[in-house]
């Protein structure tokens, strides 16, 4: 139990800062080449809202996971 309880606390580690990465390099991507995202209709930054709402369904999910299994492990000990 313990072993899978890291192994969700670094996967959510992981999907945080995947986010937070690809937030960075979206940003730098439109400071740099600004005419690609002018000719969308939609604004920059609406590929990092959904991914963001991704993650944190992800972060939801895996934390009640974790929540579960810690609750498992302190009954047991």
């Amino acid at each position: 139990m313990k072993q899978l309880y890291q192994t969700l606390k670094i996967f959510l580690g992981c999907s945080v800062g995947v986010f937070l990465g690809s937030c960075i390099y979206q940003y730098y991507h439109f400071r740099t080449h600004p005419a690609l995202y002018a000719m969308q209709s939609a604004p920059w930054y609406v590929r990092l809202e959904v991914q963001g709402l991704y993650t944190v369904v992800l972060a939801v999910i895996l934390l009640s996971a974790m929540r579960c299994i810690r609750k498992n492990m302190d009954q047991k000990g």
